[in-house]
């Protein structure tokens, strides 16, 4: 399956370029911290969902689903930490929030799929 043409690796890449476009204006004290967390967690979930698709078996593309999902979820609660701490105001965090929604719908279903191939 080319993972390219995935709605699942499109919408968590969009996510991506959110996380990026967002952390711009975060404090310069956190280049090192949050920021760069976010980053990572969200350069993780499409990468994953790639790895996995290049699997030769169900069970290691489920894994490598299993930690993009992981990766989301750590994305999420880094966005809740960033509006606690006032970093992102509440229209920017409700635009993530609902990326961040539609990409765990998505990663679900895909993990479902490969569940009923193993």
């Amino acid at each position: 399956m080319e993972y390219k043409n995935l709605d699942v690796w499109i919408e968590t890449r969009k996510l991506t370029k959110l996380v990026y476009d967002s952390t711009k204006s975060y404090p310069k004290e956190e280049i090192f911290g949050l920021t760069n967390q976010m980053k990572r967690s969200s350069v993780s979930v499409p990468s994953n969902i790639a790895e996995g698709c290049v699997r030769n078996t169900a069970k290691e593309t489920t894994h490598f689903l299993f930690i993009a999902r992981g990766s989301l979820f750590e994305l999420e609660t880094q966005f809740y930490l960033s509006l606690d701490l006032t970093y992102i105001n509440n229209e920017d965090f409700k635009i993530i929030s609902n990326q961040i929604i539609l990409c765990k719908k998505l990663i679900n279903g895909f993990i479902n799929y490969y569940r009923t191939k193993q």
